[in-house]
């Protein structure tokens, strides 16, 4: 039987965002991985919570940053990031 997560159960997610972000904008999404596309994006990634990913979302709104996209991944024993 699959259980469905609950709002405040972290989940895998993928933000991509204009632009390339340099390192020390790193500090601004602590807990998240950086890493640049060749396209010219940044994608911030990792484990979050409803109520952390809006709080990545208003960091983002406030740093002027355009949202390109988000996804959320299903990570289990054969589907590992």
């Amino acid at each position: 039987m699959k259980t469905h997560p609950t709002m405040n159960s972290p989940e895998f997610y993928e933000i991509r965002v204009a632009g390339h972000l340099s390192a020390n904008w790193a500090t601004r999404f602590e807990g998240l991985s950086m890493r640049h596309e060749p396209e010219g994006g940044t994608v911030l990634a990792g484990m979050l919570d409803q109520a952390a990913l809006h709080g990545v979302f208003v960091k983002i709104r406030d740093l002027g940053l355009k949202i390109i996209s988000v996804n959320r991944s299903v990570i289990d024993g054969s589907n590992k990031k």
